[in-house]
């Protein structure tokens, strides 16, 4: 999909519903912080110090491998369906076409909140209690995931190690969509091979300029 410079997508001919799909930072930080603070705050009542942090660490860690696995087969999902196309353009395909677009960089409030709940029932249900360890471990590995997206589109590396990181997401932009899936790390990428070799893919400056807002 090429990319526009300018911009956003009209999802939603109700501007209403229009609205619920942008969202900032603040909003959604500010938000659920306060819910992982309250469910490590239950978790504490129940658990031991160190099954806390073990659980919490492990949650922000399978918080990457979910991230990958649904970008790469959720959000790049290949259909012929129509219904199925305007699904994945809403959720992610008009992000590839306007990346400039910051309102949309992370899930707005209302689908997130439906999701999240979706998610803490699903841990509840697999894992009883401990899912109140679990769950803050897996939305902080969210906030920071797509932080990090922000920041990506909006600013250069701030330290030289990370650049490997803008690298392998702007390349997912402008060199080809089915590879790069990670973006708060390329862990995952390296596993499944679905990075992007540096033999192959050269890096292109001004096109990365294109994607940053």
């Amino acid at each position: 999909m090429q990319p526009k410079n300018n911009g956003r997508a009209t999802l939603f001919s109700n501007p209403y519903l229009e609205w619920l799909t942008k969202s900032h930072p603040l909003i959604i930080w500010g938000f659920y912080l306060p819910v992982i603070a309250y469910c490590l705050y239950v978790a504490s009542l129940i658990w031991p110090f160190w099954v806390l942090v073990a659980v919490f660490f492990f949650a922000v860690l399978t918080w990457t491998l979910f991230e990958y696995l649904a970008h790469r087969f959720l959000f790049h999902w290949v259909s012929n369906r129509v219904r199925s196309k305007k699904f994945i353009y809403i959720i992610h395909g008009n992000h590839h076409e306007f990346p400039r677009d910051r309102q949309r960089l992370f899930m707005p409030l209302v689908p997130s909140l439906v999701i999240s709940s979706s998610l803490f029932g699903v841990q509840f249900l697999v894992l009883g209690k401990v899912a109140y360890a679990f769950f803050p471990g897996f939305m902080l590995g969210y906030l920071l995931y797509a932080s990090t997206h922000y920041a990506i589109h909006a600013w250069d590396p701030p330290f030289a190690f990370m650049r490997p990181l803008w690298r392998n997401h702007l390349m997912h932009h402008y060199q080809d969509e089915h590879l790069g899936f990670g973006v708060s790390n390329s862990f995952w990428d390296r596993v499944f091979k679905t990075g992007f070799d540096k033999h192959r893919f050269k890096e292109d400056r001004e096109k990365e300029k294109l994607l940053k807002f």
